[in-house]
């Protein structure tokens, strides 16, 4: 790009469709011309670069017109961050911020602060600037090391497939080789050849070898062009049948994982001590078991060994039984309720499968939106239980959830928490959205707001600080206006509470 448009000047910005533009430059000596279509859909974006581009006679609006006339001096990208500056005479510039489903073009003043934006829904782009898009990383093999071994932490602009291929290939290599595949694949994407792939039915644009492979180009510009080709010439069956493939493989996996996962816990559980064991180990040797201890070795018929128990150094020896004998009820309904979790995950994993196989077969769009339709998978699977979409915590009779990622905690606050519930955040810093169901008719304790506030503490980037501070608020007062990223709210009216990070 740099080749392409250093010394020329910025003729025209157009835009003649919604989420895409055309720049135009001038070469002022020989009045040759170097055009970038940047399309910047939500669901797909891309940098091209046509020979030519008839623009419309009507239906067509100009854009960054204080930018018209400018010389360009230089290109380049921002330091691990997928945005690249076009740098102009008086120092201002122009930037590509090619964010996925948050891709826009911004305008800088020579101060590096945002002046115009291409897309004004992706509100939080003002707040950008050429300081905060750089992003210094340490990608030392020391670093490596400290980052335990998680490469994305030092190159996180990678992506799923490269964070996939490079998995792959560690996978196979032993732990003292992992600083050497790692550069081994940094080295190979950083030059060429490049690649138009076909990976999940679509086209895909890829810095190594992966899928299948539809030409393999040494010149990136060129590279980039098949690939808008690619994508603008799929029909329409080619890409709802992509769509609806991608979404039942990831779905069959995440019903696999589940799978794993809740196999898992039923196999701990099920062989893990019984509460009600424990519970009739305390009974058998209640007169052995001193007053208000929080711990009791006593022999363990069950085992013909030694075991240790703890107590609540409160209460008799027949009420920690008691305790224990409540917690056994828990765990038999637990228990009882992962076997029917796993048969019927089993089921809808069959299901799935037999779909999958069966939309492979259609050839015609109709009978495929019909089928998707008539069994509805273009719908969301959302899970019976809130145990199943968020951390669970149960503390003095109130149920506190807590969210597992940004998209999660989107869910959570959004659809899962009633105006009055209470909602609690770690303060400026990112973390897990967490919500205290409220009980109608009564005032919150203290302590269910400190325990909260400790779970919020703990599932944020303050977990070893001595003290955290933590808001929280009902959620009434929490706002999700357009264009925020997922996770992130304003708040209207907030406390502050100081306590330690505790988990579960």
């Amino acid at each position: 790009m740099h080749e392409m448009l250093a010394g020329k000047v910025l003729e025209e910005a157009f835009s003649q469709e919604k989420d895409e533009i055309v720049l135009v430059f001038q070469s002022l000596e020989d009045g040759s011309q170097s055009l970038i279509k940047a399309v910047l859909h939500a669901d797909f974006s891309c940098l091209s670069f046509p020979e030519k581009f008839e623009r419309a006679r009507k239906n067509s609006v100009n854009l960054f017109n204080e930018f018209q006339g400018k010389a360009v001096t230089n290109i380049n990208i921002f330091e691990n961050e997928r945005a690249i500056h076009v740098d102009f005479e008086d120092h201002t510039a122009l930037v590509f911020k090619l964010f996925g489903n948050r891709s826009n073009l911004l305008a800088l003043d020579t101060e590096g602060k945002v002046t115009q934006l291409f897309s004004n829904r992706l509100a939080l782009d003002w707040e950008l600037s050429a300081t905060s898009l750089n992003r210094k990383i340490d990608q030392s093999e020391e670093a490596f090391e400290s980052a335990g071994y998680d490469y994305r932490k030092l190159y996180p602009t990678l992506g799923k497939l490269a964070n996939a291929h490079l998995d792959a290939l560690l996978a196979t290599s032993g732990p003292h080789m992992r600083w050497q595949v790692v550069q081994r694949f940094i080295s190979e994407i950083e030059n060429p050849p490049y690649y138009v792939t076909r990976v999940a039915g679509l086209p895909a644009l890829t810095l190594f070898e992966t899928g299948e492979v539809i030409s393999v180009f040494e010149d990136p510009v060129a590279a980039l062009n098949a690939f808008y080709l690619a994508h603008i010439r799929l029909t329409g069956i080619e890409k709802e049948k992509a769509e609806i493939v991608r979404l039942l493989k990831k779905r069959i996996q995440q019903t696999a994982n589940y799978l794993e996962n809740t196999f898992e816990k039923l196999v701990s559980l099920e062989s893990a001590v019984k509460n009600d064991e424990i519970g009739n180990l305390i009974m058998a040797h209640m007169h052995a078991i001193p007053a208000r201890v929080t711990e009791v070795e006593v022999f363990d018929f069950y085992r013909d060994q030694p075991i240790r128990i703890k107590l609540k150094k409160d209460l008799s020896p027949q009420k920690n039984a008691e305790a224990y004998y409540r917690k056994a009820k828990n765990e038999k309904i637990e228990i009882s309720r992962l076997n029917d979790s796993l048969s019927a995950r089993e089921l809808e994993k069959a299901a799935l499968e037999d779909h999958l196989a069966h939309i492979e077969t259609i050839v015609s769009l109709r009978e495929l939106r019909t089928y998707i339709k008539t069994n509805q998978l273009n719908q969301a699977k959302v899970p019976e239980t809130t145990q199943e979409l968020f951390k669970k915590v149960d503390f003095m009779g109130y149920t506190i959830l807590i969210g597992r990622n940004a998209k999660n905690n989107d869910l959570l606050t959004r659809q899962y928490a009633h105006k009055d519930d209470l909602w609690l955040h770690a303060k400026d810093v990112t973390g897990s959205h967490v919500v205290v169901k409220n009980q109608p008719g009564k005032n919150m304790p203290a302590l269910v707001i400190e325990r909260a506030a400790e779970l919020a503490a703990w599932y944020s980037k303050r977990r070893n600080d001595t003290l955290c501070p933590v808001i929280y608020t009902p959620r009434k007062f929490v706002r999700k206006p357009k264009g925020l990223p997922e996770g992130a709210v304003i708040i209207e009216k907030e406390n502050v509470i100081l306590v330690p990070a505790k988990g579960e």
